[in-house]
């Protein structure tokens, strides 16, 4: 890793809040028959990355999926733009697992009232029978901010970005 490469972690951290702000969707990525399949979805994080919301409908695929397996990836990304190089956008992917959020949970009312907020075009779904609100709970990210920086983190402490290491499975 060359000085170039590494940022200073508050850089980093920058980076990834503005990521978040500017891309309101993301990619849902569940286990269809033991293979990635991919569904755009809005999301909603909690405190940080370690925590998201997503307010799906039972008759979805990905749906159907997570209740036979709930690992999941989340994949958010940079918009691509003219003039941009596509292979260096801004993109995180986070892994975990995922849960149907119960309606008498303490924290329903609150992440619902986020999720009206930044969706209110959703309100009218929040009133279907087949929806219901997701909580996914991500153990590790991956944080690509352009070429030569990519950055791990892991839920124990998220907020703390560590220059990516090759992955010792591979």
């Amino acid at each position: 890793m060359s000085m170039q490469d590494s940022k200073p972690n508050e850089e980093i951290q920058a980076a990834y809040e503005h990521l978040i702000t500017g891309a309101r969707t993301g990619v849902l990525l569940t286990l269809r028959n033991g293979h990635p399949f991919g569904s755009h979805v809005p999301y909603l994080l909690g405190a940080d990355w370690s925590c998201a919301y997503l307010h799906l409908s039972r008759l979805a695929l990905h749906t159907h999926h997570l209740l036979d397996d709930s690992r999941v990836s989340l994949f958010i990304a940079e918009p691509d733009e003219p003039g941009k190089n596509p292979l260096a956008l801004q993109r995180l992917n986070v892994q975990g697992t995922a849960r149907i959020l119960p309606v008498d949970h303490e924290s329903y009312e609150s992440v619902k009232q986020r999720y009206l907020a930044k969706f209110p075009q959703s309100k009218m779904m929040f009133g279907f029978g087949d929806f219901a609100l997701w909580e996914l709970r991500m153990q590790d990210a991956h944080l690509v901010l352009g070429f030569g920086q990519a950055y791990q983190a892991s839920a124990a402490s998220p907020n703390q970005w560590h220059h990516q290491t090759p992955d010792k499975k591979a």
